[in-house]
């Protein structure tokens, strides 16, 4: 019996890794305890950073990494507005869990962490068309270092040529 193979298997495929590593790259660090009680003592060696704090430092990370030119400026711009944007929404939603953390049951649990991958898949379609915008604007030098970070996810490693 001969299988068939079904041309939108592989395209589908790579659109889910490709969303996984979006949301790895821009909003996988969102620590969804950061938010957690004001009056419970942390250890020092705790540090806890909202979405919004770790957004800043990744677009001064790329912004130091790119060398963005004056002609790029806008497209960069609404690039890190819908950065900043979903950050604030992250924010916005580990907060409202923090707050009922203690009194949710497991099954709780597991649909508010449906609701953050539903988030996660909402803002990168908001993010994905600034960010091709973005991304057609740049020297062949530019994507080169685009791609290594999002091919390994490091800042500050990438050889600019």
């Amino acid at each position: 019996m001969k299988r068939k193979v079904y041309p939108v298997g592989f395209p589908v495929a790579l659109v889910v890794v490709m969303v996984a590593f979006l949301s790895t790259i821009f909003l996988a660090n969102a620590n969804l305890s950061f938010a957690a009680d004001a009056g419970h003592k942390k250890s020092p060696a705790v540090v806890k950073t909202s979405a919004v704090e770790q957004t800043e430092v990744r677009i001064k990370q790329l912004q130091d990494e790119l060398t963005i030119t004056k002609a790029q400026e806008e497209l960069w711009n609404n690039l890190t507005q819908v950065m900043r944007d979903n950050a604030k929404e992250m924010d916005a939603l580990t907060k409202d869990r923090a707050k009922n953390a203690k009194a949710m049951n497991a099954v709780e649990h597991i649909k508010f962490h449906s609701q953050v991958t539903e988030a996660h898949l909402a803002q990168l379609k908001k993010l994905i068309p600034p960010f091709e915008a973005f991304y057609n604007s740049m020297s062949d030098a530019q994507k080169k270092i685009t791609d290594t970070i999002f091919r390994t996810g490091k800042h500050a490693k990438c050889k600019r040529k």
